[in-house]
Parts: structure tokens; C-alpha cells; sequence
């Protein structure tokens, strides 16, 4: 597992681990995203959307793996199946000042599969375990692993059990597991985060399988009560949706789960210490490099649950507002909360 000593005020260095972290989604998280999840948790390992190797080899690096100091610790979940271009790409990554290698062997889409990777990968793990080992041999950060239980139609435990041993022979022994199957024909992306059953003790097996290595879960967790339950038996666990949607629910971890004996901050100092990020990044890229909205619109979930809640995030959604491109709307959105409850 890797350990990062992370500063402090006022306290020891705490250690960063990949315990709890927010899953790599697409359109959601992007380096203006993981800015603000840092900002209600300082210790929660963070990954990017997944980029694909041929966006790397031959597209612009900088726009794609370009990210901010605070973000760490952070992780770059590549997709990819030639193990030439994956060790191209974690090399890149490493370069950057990424702190872990992700390989995506979950993602269901048809438009994915077509790049043969994803979730259909877990169909070759021996190509899987000569990805790792390519990506191991090029870079001396963590490579892992993130996964589905089976695919298709596959009910076995036994499936995901020869995947794992199969990758682990690689040098992998990092592995986050969606603990659902991937269906890859008849159902949307949104569909395989809903319809095939959530199967945890398949994970939990693993660990018992496999007990030196590090095992997370992933999959329809939603609150501390469930990570609770799943740490007794696992390694970390990685919220999804959840934490993009109720970003919140993070402000809690880190005394939690890491020991750090800071007070979190509340929702209003997050809004507050987002204003001169964002007004950095405006300054940086002027008006029509960068919108407010790119920004803004991953935080319209911070009041989830709070009277007025509909209201903040009528004024974080005001397309005029938003085009004057005044960071001080945060304050705004905050105050017309307080208006409403």
C-alpha cells in the first residue's frame, strides 16, 4: 500500500491510505472536482476520470494529466490493452506526480469495449496480468487494479477469484472490486451501476482468499453505518455517486477514519476556500478558456439535505449569473440558503 505523509496544523503528520476514496467517474471527476472533494476531506484518495492511452500517446498529455498540488493524494485510472502503450502512459503519469496507476477493468460501456478495455478485459486476464506487468516495470508508484465481480452472465465466485490470482502473479496487490457484475450487452452504463445485484461477500471472500493483499470495495455505499460494516472485513472502501452527489458525507472522514484531530470545515468555509481557487483558474485561462460552470457545477450537491437546498442550487445553476463569471456567487448561493431555511 502506499503511504504518503501528508502536513498538518497543529498535529503529527497523519498517513494518507487508500481506506476510503472517491471512485473515478466520468464528466464528474476532473481536477476542479478533486480540488473541492479535498476540500472537505483532506486525507480521502482521490482518481481521475479515466484516460484512455491513446489520448496520452497521441493527444495532448498536459490537457489530460494536468492537476493541481492539492489534490494529492490522487490516483490516474488509465484504459487501455496493449501493454506497450499502458507502460507508455503510467511513465507519463508518474512523470506528472500521479500517485498510483489505476487500471479500469470495470467499465461496461459498448464504447469502451471497442477499444477492447474495460470490463471486457476481465474476460484475458493473462493480458490483464501483461498490462501490470508492463506498467509495473516502468514506473515505482503503485499499479492496481479496479475490476467487476464476473461479466455477462458469469455467477461464479471461482471467475473472479482466478482473475484476481491470475493479475496478482503480475505483482499486483491493490485491487478495487465493484462488487457487481458487468453486463455488456442490453444495459447502459447506468443500468450496470443498478440492475446486476450487489454481491459484497464475493469481496469479502477475496480478502479471505487472499489476505495480503489490499482489497476495496465499491458499490452502492452510501453512509458511515456501511463503510463501517465493510472495513471490519476489507481494506477501503470507495464511494461512487454517492460522494459526487453528497459530497458532504466526506466531511466526517478524516477524523474518522484517519485519525486527524483537525474539526472539519463546514460547508460554508468549503465554499469560501473554493473562491480563490476558482478565481485563480479564471485568471489563468481568461473568460473564454474557462466557464464558471466548469467549477461551479460539481458543487451543487454540498447542501444536500438542508432546508433551502433547492434554492442554492437554483443560483449555482443561473446561466446569467454564471456568465458574469464572479466567483463571489458562492456567497451568494450560500446566503439565498439561508434565505430559504
Amino acid at each position: 500500500m502506499t503511504i504518503i505523509t501528508l502536513p498538518t496544523t497543529d498535529t503529527a503528520p497523519v498517513k494518507a491510505s487508500r481506506r476510503l476514496s472517491v471512485a473515478p467517474m466520468m464528466d464528474w471527476t476532473d481536477r476542479h472536482c478533486r480540488v473541492f472533494h479535498r476540500h472537505i476531506s483532506q486525507h480521502t484518495w482521490l482518481y481521475t476520470e479515466m484516460v484512455t492511452t491513446g489520448a496520452l500517446v497521441y493527444g495532448d498529455v498536459e490537457r489530460h494529466l494536468r492537476f493541481n498540488d492539492e489534490e494529492h493524494p490522487v490516483a490516474l485510472q488509465l484504459g487501455g490493452s496493449d501493454p506497450a502503450d499502458l507502460a507508455t502512459s503510467a511513465r507519463l503519469g508518474e512523470k506528472w506526480g500521479y500517485d498510483e496507476i489505476n487500471l479500469n477493468c470495470g467499465c461496461p460501456s459498448e464504447r469502451v469495449q471497442k477499444g477492447a478495455f474495460g470490463a471486457c478485459l476481465m474476460a484475458e486476464p493473462q493480458l490483464v496480468a501483461d498490462c501490470v506487468k508492463a506498467m509495473r516495470d516502468a514506473v515505482s508508484i503503485d499499479v492496481t487494479v479496479k475490476h467487476r465481480i464476473g461479466i455477462d452472465q458469469t455467477e461464479s465466485y471461482d471467475f473472479v477469484r482466478d482473475f484476481v490470482g491470475t493479475v496478482a502473479e503480475a505483482g499486483c496487490r491493490t485491487f478495487i472490486v465493484h462488487a457487481r457484475n458487468a453486463i455488456l450487452k442490453g444495459l447502459s452504463p447506468k443500468e450496470n451501476r443498478e440492475v446486476p445485484p450487489l454481491k459484497y461477500e464475493f469481496a469479502y471472500q477475496l480478502k479471505r482468499d487472499f489476505p495480503d493483499f489490499e482489497i476495496i470495495i465499491n458499490g452502492g455505499i452510501k453512509t458511515e453505518a456501511e463503510i463501517d460494516l465493510h472495513l471490519r472485513h476489507l481494506d477501503g472502501v470507495m464511494l461512487g455517486r454517492e460522494a459526487y452527489h453528497n459530497p458532504f458525507v466526506m466531511a466526517g472522514f478524516d477524523q474518522r477514519y484517519y485519525g486527524d484531530t483537525r474539526a472539519p470545515k463546514s460547508r460554508e468555509d468549503v465554499l469560501e476556500a473554493m473562491i480563490p481557487y476558482i478565481q485563480a483558474q479564471l485568471d489563468r485561462h481568461g473568460p473564454q478558456g474557462l466557464k464558471l460552470n466548469s467549477i461551479t457545477r460539481h458543487m451543487l450537491g454540498l447542501m444536500t439535505g438542508l432546508p433551502g437546498a433547492r434554492a442554492f442550487r437554483q443560483v449555482l445553476s443561473d446561466s446569467k449569473k454564471l456568465a458574469l463569471g464572479d466567483p463571489a456567487l458562492l456567497r451568494e448561493a450560500a446566503a439565498r440558503l439561508r434565505i430559504a431555511a
